[in-house]
C-alpha cells in the first residue's frame, strides 16, 4: 500500500511518508543522531509538541497542496502525514506559478483543543487555518489582517486570556524591515485589535530580523528571531517582563567554526521531561533549506542553543548528538520517496507549480498516472507552467527513475522527467512528424524568460520507455533512458541542478503541447520510484 493524496482535497487520514535524507538519522546503536535529521527543503521550520506527539510545519510558498504537516514520536524520524492547504488563496491569482510568493515561514500552536497554523503571505496579508487532528481536514483559511508586507506571525495566548500576535515586515513590500512589532488580538485568534507596537529594532545589530517565534517562561515573554540573512545568519533571543517591552537581546546560535552557515530560524521545543531542543534550517543550494536539530537550554532564563565549542559565549551547531529523551523511540527508516501509482491518490510528496486543475492529471485504478498534455503557448517556458507535478530532493545523491507509456495525438506534445529550478533540465518524449523521440532539453535563466534548448535527440521505435535522472553530492545531474529498465543509455550534457525563488530544485513529471486542440494525445505514469 502506498501514500497518495487526492488532487483536490486532502484525505482524513493518509498513509505516511517516512522522511530521513541519506546523511541523516540515527548511528546503528539508535543512541545519537546526526545532522541534517531531514535532508530536504523545509524551509523556516516551525514544531509542536502535544503529549507525546511532535507536529512540524514549513514554508510551502507557491506549491499546492501547502503547509506540510510532519509527526515525529522522537524529533528525529519525520513522517508527511498532510497538508494543511490543498490550494493556496487567493485561488484566482495561484492559478498561475507566483514564484517565491505564497505562504512564509509559518508558526503552530495549539490552544485550547485546536491545532493553529498562521503564516504571512507577503502581498495578502496574515491568514490563520486551524483544526483538532492535524492528519485530518484543516479548517479554511481566515484572512486575520489584509495587509502588504507582514511576513512570519506567531501568536501567543496569555496566562490572563489575552491573545497577541508577533511578526516581522518584508521590505520589499512594507517598505520597512529589521523591526519587530507585537498586536492585541482576539482571543478566538481571528483578528487583530490593533495597529501593532514596535517592539525591537535590529538596524543597529541585529538586520533583517525576521521569523519571530513568540513564546512565555517563568514570567518572561520571549521572541525567537534569525537575523543577518539566511545564509550567513545567526539566532537571536529577545527577552522581556512585558509582552510589548522592552526586550533586551543575545545571539544564542551562530556558524561559529562550523561549516553549517547560517544556522537559524526554527523553533524551541520542550520534551515532556523539561529537555530542551532546537530544530532550524540551513540553507543548501541547490537542496533548499534542510533541517537540523540542536540541544538547548536554559542559563538564567536565557536559552542556549547548540554547543559553545570555540568559547566565544555562543552556541554552534552539532554535527552529532545523544538522541533527545523522549518517550518513544521511532524506527529508523530509509527515506521514501516513491509513487507505485496503483491507488486513486498521488503521493504526499507531490505538488503542483500552482493550484491544479482537475484535467492536468487522473489517477486510475489500472496502476498507473495519466497525465494530459496542457498546452503552453504564450508561456516564455516552463517556469512558466502551472502543471509541473513536482516533489522536493529527497537526499544528497540519489537517483529518480519512471516508466512511461506515451500515446501523442498530434506533432508537439510531449511529457518527461524534469529537474526544475532557476536553470532546469529534462528528459522528454516526443512527437515530431508522426514519430517519436527522446530530446534532452536545457534551459538556463529560465526565470528571466531565456528559451529552452534541445542539446540530443535519439529516435525511440516504441511508446514505453523508462526515464532516470541521478543526482550527485552538489546537484550535478545526469539524465539516462532504457528500453527494457536494465541497460540505461545517457542523453545529453549533465547538468547542474539550481534552486527555485525561495525554494531548493525540485523534481518531476510534466506533459505538454503547443496548441490547443479537441482532444489530444496522453502520457499514463506507471510508477516512480528513488534509490540510493
Amino acid at each position: 500500500m502506498k501514500r497518495y493524496l487526492l488532487f483536490a482535497v486532502l484525505t482524513a487520514h493518509s498513509t505516511l511518508v517516512t522522511l530521513c535524507g541519506q546523511s541523516a538519522g540515527p548511528d546503528p546503536d539508535r543512541d545519537s543522531y546526526r545532522n541534517p535529521i531531514l535532508h530536504a527543503d523545509y524551509s523556516d521550520p516551525d514544531v509542536l509538541r502535544v503529549g507525546d506527539d511532535f507536529y512540524l510545519t514549513a514554508s510551502s510558498f507557491n506549491a499546492a497542496p501547502g503547509l506540510p504537516i510532519l509527526h515525529s514520536r522522537d524529533l528525529v524520524h519525520w513522517q508527511l502525514i498532510n497538508h494543511a492547504l490543498p490550494r493556496q488563496v487567493p485561488l484566482d491569482t495561484f492559478a498561475q506559478p507566483q514564484h517565491g510568493n505564497g505562504v512564509w515561514a509559518p508558526a503552530i500552536r495549539f490552544h485550547d483543543g485546536y491545532f493553529y497554523i498562521y503564516w504571512g503571505d507577503p502581498d495578502f496579508g496574515i491568514y490563520m487555518v486551524r483544526t483538532q487532528d492535524p492528519a485530518g481536514a484543516w479548517e479554511d483559511p481566515v484572512l486575520v489582517r489584509a495587509a502588504k508586507g507582514w511576513i512570519d506571525p506567531c501568536p501567543l495566548w496569555d496566562d490572563d486570556g489575552k491573545a497577541y500576535l508577533v511578526h516581522a515586515f518584508a521590505g520589499s513590500r512594507a517598505g520597512i524591515k529589521s523591526v519587530v512589532v507585537v498586536h492585541e488580538m482576539s482571543p478566538d485568534g481571528r483578528e487583530l485589535l490593533d495597529d501593532g507596537v514596535l517592539v525591537f529594532d535590529g538596524h543597529a545589530a541585529h538586520g533583517t530580523i525576521e521569523g519571530t517565534k513568540f513564546h512565555k517562561r517563568n514570567g518572561y515573554y520571549y521572541i525567537l528571531a534569525p537575523a543577518g540573512g539566511v545564509a550567513t545568519g545567526w539566532q537571536t533571543v529577545l527577552r522581556s517582563r512585558n509582552v510589548y517591552g522592552p526586550y533586551s537581546e543575545q545571539v544564542v546560535l551562530h556558524q561559529g567554526d562550523t561549516d553549517v552557515n547560517g544556522p537559524h530560524q526554527g523553533a524551541w521545543v520542550e520534551l515532556a521531561n523539561g529537555d530542551d531542543w532546537f530544530v532550524h534550517f540551513q540553507e543548501k543550494q541547490p537542496y533548499g533549506r534542510i533541517v537540523h536539530l540542536q540541544p538547548a537550554h536554559w542559563e538564567d532564563d536565557w536559552l542556549r542553543i547548540g554547543v559553545d565549542h570555540n568559547q566565544d559565549g555562543i552556541g554552534e551547531p552539532v554535527s552529532s548528538h545523544a538522541v533527545p529523551r523522549t518517550t518513544h523511540r521511532s524506527t529508523p527508516a530509509a527515506q521514501v520517496a516513491d509513487d507505485e501509482f496503483d491507488a486513486p491518490r498521488l503521493g504526499l510528496q507531490w505538488q503542483w507549480q500552482a493550484n491544479p486543475d482537475a484535467t492536468w492529471a487522473f489517477p486510475t485504478a489500472l496502476g498507473y498516472l495519466r497525465l494530459n498534455p496542457v498546452v503552453t503557448a504564450g508561456m516564455r517556458n516552463l517556469w512558466d507552467a502551472p502543471h509541473l507535478l513536482l516533489a522536493k530532493l529527497p537526499a544528497e545523491s540519489f537517483t529518480a527513475t519512471t516508466k512511461v507509456t506515451f500515446y501523442p495525438h498530434f506533432d508537439g506534445e510531449h511529457t518527461g522527467l524534469i529537474m526544475m529550478g532557476r536553470d532546469y533540465a529534462y528528459l522528454a518524449v516526443e512527437r515530431v512528424e508522426g514519430q517519436l523521440r527522446l530530446k534532452s532539453v536545457q534551459c538556463l535563466n529560465a526565470e528571466n524568460g531565456a528559451p529552452e534548448r534541445t542539446l540530443a535527440t535519439t529516435p525511440l521505435e516504441q511508446p514505453e520507455v523508462y526515464l532516470r535522472l541521478t543526482v550527485l553530492p552538489g546537484g550535478m545531474t545526469r539524465f539516462a533512458y532504457s528500453i527494457d529498465n536494465k541497460q540505461f543509455t545517457p542523453l545529453g550534457p549533465p547538468f547542474q541542478a539550481r534552486e527555485g525563488k525561495w525554494i531548493g530544485a525540485k523534481m518531476g513529471l510534466f506533459a505538454s503541447r503547443d496548441r490547443r486542440e479537441n482532444d489530444g494525445g496522453y502520457a499514463n505514469y506507471d510508477w516512480f520510484r528513488i534509490t540510493p
